[in-house]
């Protein structure tokens, strides 16, 4: 795994995933699989959400924490086919706080793939949340446990 952090303001795991980008592209843009990949064990499943295609497109995500469940609208903020994907979450019917998710896939070779897995809060402004001091809410670790479900599931 490797890793690393920007001010503390975000971090980042990246993986070699031995499969085509376009395999694990097909898996990341499918919001009714993300489930099965995330390492932090709060995403339940999608609300009758569509394939990601395109910037501006919005997806439902049914989560589950030590809070309870609560639903997560996903604004997607970064799309490339087969390269880039990125989302930021926001409660629902809320404008996005300011996070992010983006995969960027790197080909190594037709059958290889370098996946990379960042989660950005630079962009967080809202002092209430800064000030409770929850950020990073996922660690490395489960970052880093999405990509290893991630290179199962290709």
């Amino acid at each position: 795994m490797n890793e690393t952090a920007h001010g503390e303001k975000q971090q980042t795991v990246t993986r070699t995933i031995e499969a085509p980008s376009k395999d694990i592209f097909q898996i990341l843009t499918l919001p009714a699989r993300h489930h099965e990949f995330d390492g932090s064990g709060m995403v339940r499943s999608d609300e009758k959400s569509q394939r990601i295609q395109q910037v501006g497109d919005v997806f439902t995500m049914n989560m589950q924490s030590s809070n309870g469940e609560y639903q997560m609208e996903n604004h997607v903020v970064a799309y490339d086919e087969n390269k880039l994907v990125g989302w930021k979450p926001a409660p629902l019917g809320t404008e996005p706080p300011g996070w992010q998710w983006v995969y960027r896939l790197e080909p190594v070779d037709q059958d290889t793939t370098e996946v990379s897995l960042t989660y950005d809060w630079s962009e967080v402004t809202d002092q209430n949340l800064l000030e409770k001091n929850i950020f990073p809410a996922i660690s490395s670790e489960q970052m880093d446990e999405s990509l290893a479900r991630l290179q199962s599931l290709v």
